[in-house]
């Protein structure tokens, strides 16, 4: 009895992993946002956040975004920062400047602006919030710019240059950051 059934449980079992297998191949998340193949399956930062020694001249509660390191530094009391890996702007998409946070959002829906429909017109002009949107579990608005330090699912693209501006975090880094800081919080992006 248990040979009749252990045959088509097996073979249940194959066509379930082909059929995860095939699904996975047929939608590849890196064209949204520049990303890998593990969009929808989270995971942990490869660039652990950590407390270090920082000797900047900013005031406690500033964010500070070097590109070059590929790291954002929340500036914490007595020459110390929080500091956390980042995925950065892709070569010509990189910027610098002053500016603060305008909003916060909890799993925001994502509209993509304007310039980024144009490069891809395939691209969902809205989508909402939650584990599929590119934007991860908060968004942090900077100024009157089209960017944003938010969440991502793709951990495999924390320290590497694949955004179209925008600023990423591992979902857990980016929480992290969103319960430290308020609207209103200045932000540098350090472009060197």
């Amino acid at each position: 009895m248990i040979r009749f059934f252990a045959a088509p449980i097996a073979a249940i079992a194959l066509l379930s992993v082909l059929a995860g297998s095939a699904r996975a191949e047929f939608f590849d998340s890196r064209d949204v946002m520049g990303g890998g193949p593990n969009f929808f399956q989270g995971g942990s930062s490869p660039i652990p956040r950590t407390t270090v020694i920082y000797n900047g001249n900013y005031a406690p509660g500033t964010i500070v975004v070097n590109t070059a390191e590929r790291r954002l530094y929340l500036v914490l009391q007595n020459g110390q920062a929080l500091r956390y890996g980042i995925g950065v702007g892709r070569d010509g998409f990189r910027w610098g400047g002053v500016h603060r946070i305008t909003a916060k959002k909890e799993w925001p829906d994502w509209t993509p602006p304007s310039q980024m429909l144009a490069r891809r017109p395939d691209l969902p002009r809205h989508m909402k919030g939650g584990i599929e949107n590119p934007l991860g579990a908060r968004a942090m608005y900077l100024g009157s710019t089209l960017y944003r330090i938010h969440g991502s699912n793709e951990p495999e693209t924390i320290g590497q240059a694949v955004s179209s501006g925008c600023f990423r975090m591992t979902n857990d880094d980016v929480t992290d950051l969103y319960s430290r800081v308020s609207v209103g919080t200045p932000v540098v992006v350090l472009n060197n």
